[in-house]
């Protein structure tokens, strides 16, 4: 993307500072968010930062893209509280898109999620079957079906990115997420604290980890090739809680074992893999950063005397 006006939401947040970091190197690029799981300290200079709820009905939408990725990010935030889960999720996908398409953009991008698959070792296609388990995905399914209402009768070009647990660590823009961060940024601060890190079980479940960079690039081609329908966003590899804590034991020259805890919450995905085929055809998207030097970029930071 060149010389375009760009709209973030979640602008300030995780994936959505670093998307936004990246795309004003050759655009302008405002971020829209509420701070609530951002912050805008996240933020290049260069970033037009506006603090506003995706509710609200006066931020900038004049612009040629959207990439809509404000929400509330996790299961844990929409157990607490369904009504506002869905009015941000919801609702404030509605009132984003609406208010672009009166404006004159016809290009979107947003965040829906891999956990509508459920539980798979297997790689999960965009074909299969998915239900939402949670208030959280039953919302990203509603993106998914407004977006096919956007795409079917204002012709406008909605991709829907289903993300596959996505992590920078602590030492990024990862670290004002807190509890919700990913659980590699998690593990690696526990361990480099001493601590033990807390998994589930046994430590034998997995996830596709990709990182927030080869996220931030997917989002851009999106945009770039104007797609419409859903695409995962992945690497197409595996690996268990277990795993992942040892590469950060060999990465931070430390031996500390985990505690395993009881899953305190109903509904938990035990696996998880993506298939990347269509979206690979589609823009020739690939991830670059490997889990194993994923690990010590997020290491990196607790290295340094």
């Amino acid at each position: 993307m060149n010389d375009q006006r760009v709209l973030v939401t979640g602008g300030a947040g995780f994936i959505g500072s670093n998307l936004a970091n990246h795309l004003a190197e050759d655009n302008d690029v405002v971020a829209v968010d509420d701070t609530y799981l951002g912050t805008p300290e996240n933020l290049n200079g260069n970033v037009e930062f506006v603090e506003a709820s995706v509710l609200d009905d006066d931020f900038p939408t004049d612009v040629d893209v959207v990439f809509h990725l404000a929400a509330l990010s996790s299961r844990n935030m929409h157990e607490e509280d369904p009504q506002q889960g869905c009015r941000v999720n919801v609702e404030g996908f509605v009132n984003t898109v609406e208010r672009a398409h009166n404006h004159g953009c016809d290009t979107v991008v947003y965040a829906s999620t891999s956990s509508i698959y459920g539980s798979r070792t297997e790689p999960s296609p965009e074909s299969m079957a998915v239900e939402s388990q949670t208030a959280y995905e039953a919302s990203k399914l509603a993106r998914e079906r407004y977006a096919e209402y956007y795409a079917n009768h204002h012709d406008m070009a909605m991709a829907g990115l289903r993300f596959f647990s996505v992590y920078q660590g602590f030492g990024g823009n990862e670290e004002h997420k807190g509890k919700y961060a990913n659980t590699v940024a998690q593990f690696a601060d526990a361990i480099a604290d001493g601590k033990a890190p807390e998994l589930f079980g046994d430590g034998t479940q997995t996830r596709d980890f990709t990182h927030v960079r080869d996220v931030a690039r997917a989002c851009e081609l999106a945009a770039d090739h104007e797609l419409t329908g859903v695409y995962n966003v992945g690497t197409e590899e595996a690996y268990s809680f277990n795993t992942m804590v040892e590469m950060i034991n060999d990465v931070l020259g430390t031996d500390i074992n985990p505690e395993y805890i009881e899953c305190p919450f109903d509904g938990y995905v035990h696996d998880t893999c993506a298939d990347i085929s269509k979206f690979n055809e589609e823009t020739g998207w690939e991830p670059q950063i490997s889990f194993e030097e994923g690990i010590e970029l997020v290491c990196e930071p607790y290295l340094v005397d």
